[in-house]
Order: structure tokens, then C-alpha cells, then sequence
């Protein structure tokens, strides 16, 4: 469904993203693991489309030159110059990493207008899925989004991003400062997700340990470069990822 070739990101004279290839296929969960700085970010920023945003807004206030070079295909088709609301027409929705909802909407608005896309119909069903799925923001649709706990910001945040109707869901680090028991919550959800929708899902996270038992593929940046790739099983028994991001 997605595949990557050769991808650099250029911050100025700073190499983000350095000669990446990598794919999901259809159905799967892929995952992106790496520390911080490692590049993650930039990846998710360049696949939705939003870098082209972040590029035009330096550019017009004078900051830093962003240069992107390589290919992104989605279902075949070249998507790297087109622009971040196409994408998302086309089924690529982004939930951002540190959440990003809005605040002073409740939940039920917040998830609303993540539904924009959506027919009357898709966006009935999708909230009821949502609901279903994370049964406390049902309870909480009228509290306002910044006063939701971490957890229910990020249950929110997915709620949202479903809302789109994404054939291809992005998932920047959703367990960041989130407790072990609140991380298997979303662990479960985002299994969950796949499971009965058949949605493509590709998560990056810093913490591997959560989520490598439910990927079918994974790859392993540092410093804006590919290291390691393979199935769950062979990153699991792979000393370097042992040491590096399970803490064994």
C-alpha cells in the first residue's frame, strides 16, 4: 500500500531523513522504532504531507530551507508534491504525536470535526465504532478536550484520526508519557483496529517493548537512517534491539 524509496529530508544543511526505503502493506501494522531525534517525526511529517506546509511556512517567514528528495507511493500512485489535504482525501490520516486536539472544543466536537471528510452515514457509524472502542470518551463527550487526562486525550486523538475514514492510519508515538496500564489500553485498541477494519496501520514509537509483539514488520532508525528491519519475532531476538529498546 505504501512504499518509500530514498527518502531525504533536509533541514537546511542538516540530513533528517537519510536514503530511507521502507513499505506497509496492505492490512499490516508496521512499526518505526528509535530514539529521539532518530527521525521518526520527519518520516510521519513527509508521508501525511504536512512537511510541504512546515516548507512553505519557512520559506514565507524566511527560516530554514526544508528540501525533500525521493519517492512516496500510496496504492501506486507518486503522492510526494501533493498536498497534505489530498492525502488525506486519498485515506492517509495522520494523529499526530503530543495528541494536538483542540482544547477548548469537547470531546464529541473534537471528534466531530475529524469527521469532515466523512458521508452523514460514515460519520454516525465511525462514532459509534469510536465509542465502542474507547468506551470512557462516550462518558466524557461533553467535557472539554483540555481537561481530559493524558490518556483520554490520546484516546481522543485516535478517535479523531478514525473519524477521517484512513485507509492508511499514522500513529506518531502514541504511548508517550502515558502509563504502562494506559499504553496496553491503546496497545489492545490499535490490535483492535486492525483486526476488524483490516485498516494499514504504521506506528513509530521510542519504546519498542509495547509494541512489537502486535507488528508484522518493523524497522529501527537512528539518526535519520535504517538500521535493523525485519519481523516482530526476528526484532525481538535481535541482540541490538534487546539492548537498545527492551531493556534486556
Amino acid at each position: 500500500m505504501l512504499q518509500i524509496h530514498n527518502l531525504m529530508v533536509f533541514y537546511e544543511n542538516a540530513l533528517a531523513l537519510n536514503n530511507i526505503s521502507l513499505s506497509c502493506r496492505e492490512g499490516e501494522i508496521t512499526g518505526v522504532f528509535g530514539p529521539n531525534g532518530a527521525g521518526k517525526s520527519t518520516l510521519m511529517f513527509t508521508i501525511s504531507g504536512i512537511i510541504l506546509d512546515m516548507k512553505k511556512t519557512e520559506r514565507m517567514k524566511g527560516g530554514e530551507r526544508i528540501t525533500i528528495l525521493g519517492g512516496i507511493k500510496f496504492k501506486g500512485k507518486e503522492t510526494i508534491d501533493i498536498k497534505p489535504s489530498e492525502r488525506t482525501r486519498m485515506g492517509i490520516v495522520l494523529c499526530p504525536e503530543r495528541r494536538r486536539i483542540f482544547p477548548e472544543s469537547s470531546t464529541l466536537e473534537n471528534l466531530k470535526i475529524g469527521g469532515y471528510l466523512a458521508s452523514r452515514s460514515e460519520a454516525k457509524r465511525t462514532l459509534e465504532y469510536v465509542f465502542s472502542l474507547f468506551p470512557a470518551l462516550k462518558d466524557l463527550k461533553k467535557r472539554e478536550g483540555g481537561f481530559l487526562s493524558g490518556g483520554e486525550q490520546q484516546m481522543l486523538a485516535i478517535g479523531r484520526a478514525l473519524m477521517a475514514q484512513p485507509k492508511l492510519l499514522l500513529l506518531d508515538e502514541p504511548l508517550m508519557g502515558l502509563s504502562p496500564a494506559i499504553q496496553s489500553r491503546l496497545v489492545e485498541a490499535v490490535k483492535e483496529i486492525n483486526e476488524r477494519t483490516g485498516m494499514t496501520i504504521l506506528i513509530t514509537e521510542q519504546y519498542a517493548q509495547p509494541i512489537l509483539p502486535i507488528i508484522d514488520y518493523g524497522y529501527v532508525m537512528e539518526k535519520g537512517t535504517i538500521v535493523l528491519a525485519g519481523t516482530s519475532q526476528e526484532l525481538t531476538d535481535n541482540p541490538h534491539v534487546k539492548a537498545a529498546y527492551l531493556g534486556a
